[in-house]
């Protein structure tokens, strides 16, 4: 889905139909990213090459057209024609093969397309990661009209730039969200959305920086309620080599993950965070980390940039006391953290369903 929408903006830059923001934004991403850049250039040869074909089969068809008006008028007769249009006859006799020719050379040039582009030796991990982000940006920075996708209403908001984007989960069905401070922060506008794909509006409730939390809430009559949650959220500590999984969305549809507790303590011995053996990407920032009987025992946070696989996860613990500064700000809140996994017993793959409903993609946007 991501490679169809980027060519869509490919399209409407070669054809001048970005707005300069959205031009200025684009060739910086073209400028750092040479996979973006090989993707405009070998694009810009395809469209030309289709450009050739459509004007020479239109001068074709015209004459055609031509030399049945000629006949029709007199001024050259059949036999004539056969004699000595052998140009047009033999268009007449070959232009099926023409036509399977062009479209067999059309959909070789987009697999020799996607081969150079797979193919393409990468230099620099980093900037893939990234690639993804600024891929999903384009895509909603391009489509602030009001669209309609399988009758789900876009809530990006218009003339506002994306900011960043992370991964958010329900603490309570009504629509209280948590994810990472870090994900919502310099943002004026917030959306989010489930796995489904529909988008709901949603506003910071309440937020604490020191630990990396803030708890959203949604504010958006589409969005209905859930009665039960099928995930508890644990208030003690887990142990050590303790297998946990995460989901999350380092790209439009939801990844899992799977590791263990690999210490009990964070980043230089942290005690609000724990650390674990997972592989992690940007964008998962905020996700739930979950262990085999559907128990929450942390939040994505960080990962160590110089080890492969070092990940740290804010301790479920802390989105008790989240809660209650919440209620402490907004003593009309009556948000309830669940209490019982509905999903203890079952296997990886039951666990996984019931649970996907109740993760949100977090997009942020700033005037």
């Amino acid at each position: 889905m991501e490679d169809i929408l980027l060519i869509e903006a490919v399209e409407r830059y070669l054809r001048g139909e970005l707005s300069p923001e959205e031009k200025a934004y684009f060739e910086k991403l073209r400028k750092e990213t040479p996979e973006v850049d090989q993707l405009v250039v070998e694009h810009a040869i395809f469209l030309h090459q289709i450009e050739s074909y459509g004007s020479t089969r239109d001068f074709k068809h015209q004459l055609h057209i031509t030399h049945n008006e000629l006949l029709d008028k007199s001024e050259i007769n059949e036999s004539s024609a056969l004699e000595g249009g052998k140009l047009l006859r033999m268009w007449v006799k070959y232009k099926k093969v023409v036509a399977i020719a062009a479209s067999i050379a059309g959909v070789t040039a987009l697999f020799i397309s996607a081969l150079v582009t797979y193919f393409t030796p990468v230099n620099d991990k980093g900037a893939l990661k990234a690639l993804g982000r600024q891929i999903q940006a384009i895509k909603h920075n391009l489509n602030q009209q009001s669209i309609q996708i399988n009758d789900i209403r876009s809530k990006v908001p218009q003339n506002e730039r994306p900011v960043s984007g992370g991964t958010s989960f329900l603490i309570d069905g009504s629509g209280y969200l948590i994810t990472n401070s870090h994900v919502i922060k310099g943002s004026s506008t917030i959306v989010v959305q489930n796995s489904n794909g529909q988008e709901f509006k949603a506003v910071i409730a309440f937020i604490d920086e020191a630990k990396d939390l803030a708890i959203l809430r949604i504010e958006d009559e589409d969005y209905k309620s859930f009665v039960t949650l099928p995930y508890s959220i644990r208030k003690n500590n887990v142990d050590l080599g303790e297998q946990i999984f995460t989901l999350g969305y380092p790209r439009d549809e939801i990844v899992y993950n799977e590791g263990y507790l690999s210490a009990k303590t964070g980043f230089n011995n942290d005690s609000v965070t724990c650390q674990i053996a997972v592989s992690a990407n940007p964008g998962n920032s905020g996700g739930p980390v979950l262990n085999k009987s559907g128990e929450v025992i942390g939040i994505l946070s960080t990962a160590q940039q110089n080890a492969e696989g070092v990940v740290f996860a804010i301790k479920s613990k802390n989105i008790f006391t989240a809660v209650d500064g919440l209620k402490e700000a907004d003593t009309t809140s009556k948000l309830k953290l669940p209490s019982v996994s509905a999903i203890k017993g079952m296997n990886r793959v039951q666990q996984i369903k019931k649970i996907e409903d109740c993760i949100f993609m977090v997009r942020t946007y700033s005037k």
